[in-house]
């Protein structure tokens, strides 16, 4: 846009909050190869840079809209959100930090559940999302991911959830952490009913999530470069007093050392969980899965007599 408009004979000076340049909005630089990404081809990509592979970190939704079957499921447990149970001021109130939270990522909370077909199977799915307090666990994440298992047994389908956390909720203190135990006490039962779970692991996925539901997977995926671990790799360095080795928490690292069994790019995602759910939703495998689970028991048995 000109900053003059010629009216009549006169020269009329824009104002400067009218101010743009045509293109402002047209491209994103790429924080690691400094490319200029045209926008809509970034968006058909998935986030994903063109040129050297970055994954840019996805909403919840617009990775619910990615897996499943046209972009097209049904949002369970939104009115299961935060409340302030300890009262928690650091410096401000922690129910202001929740309504800031819900304004600026506008979602209800730090999970969204979800309810529908991918692939052709009945799936229910978690997506963490990092906009909101870090996607950090607290009383209400540990509630939506348990009640989403709990359904998935009723029905009779399979659990995908997709972390993206900075770790436990210290607002809520130990209400917190005993989500850990809450949730994989859910998952537990899921495996005694052999329904599959697919953890899924974005950028980042740390603290009391990667110590609980996001490391069980029958599966584990993650996005290339994601971040996973425990503790920081500053902590670590600072405790062990020792220099970490290159890439270390990285999710190839990871891969390489055993602790997860894939590395996905994002554009794959949904063909690759596809292919999954074909093989672990097939009758013949769960049959399977059921006759080894019955043998253990007798075999522990034979084993004690011995």
């Amino acid at each position: 846009m000109s900053w003059f408009r010629k009216k009549s004979r006169k020269i009329e000076v824009v104002p400067q909050d009218k101010r743009h340049v045509r293109t402002e909005g047209i491209f994103v630089k790429c924080p690691s190869c400094d490319a200029a990404l045209f926008r809509r081809e970034l968006e058909e990509s998935f986030q994903v840079c063109t040129h050297c592979g970055y994954h840019f970190r996805l909403d919840a939704r617009a990775r619910l809209a990615m897996l499943y079957d046209e972009g097209i499921y049904e949002e369970l447990d939104a009115g299961v959100i935060s409340t302030d149970p300890l009262n928690f001021v650091d410096t401000k109130p922690y129910r202001e930090r929740l309504e800031q939270a819900r304004r600026t990522s506008g979602l209800p909370e730090a999970i969204i559940n979800a309810r529908g077909m991918i692939g052709g199977h009945l799936v229910f799915t978690g997506a963490m999302d990092f906009n909101f307090l870090g996607g950090s666990m607290g009383s209400a994440v540990g509630e939506k991911v348990t009640r989403l298992i709990e359904r998935a047994i009723r029905e009779r389908a399979a659990v995908i959830t997709i972390a993206a956390s900075g770790g436990a909720r210290m607002q809520e203190g130990a209400l917190s952490l005993m989500q850990m135990a809450k949730v994989s006490a859910a998952l537990a039962r899921l495996d005694d009913e052999r329904l599959p779970f697919i953890s899924i692991l974005t950028d980042p996925t740390t603290g009391g999530v990667t110590a609980s539901f996001a490391m069980l997977g029958d599966v584990i995926i993650a996005e290339p470069r994601a971040l996973i671990g425990f503790a920081g790799p500053r902590v670590i360095e600072q405790t062990i007093r020792q220099k970490l080795p290159k890439d270390f928490q990285r999710a190839e690292f990871l891969l390489e050392h055993g602790m997860i069994d894939a590395v996905v790019d994002r554009r794959e995602m949904r063909p690759f969980i596809i292919r999954l759910l074909n093989f672990m939703m097939n009758p013949a495998v769960q049959t399977a899965r059921e006759e080894k689970a019955e043998e253990l028991p007798r075999a522990s048995a034979l084993h004690a007599t011995d």
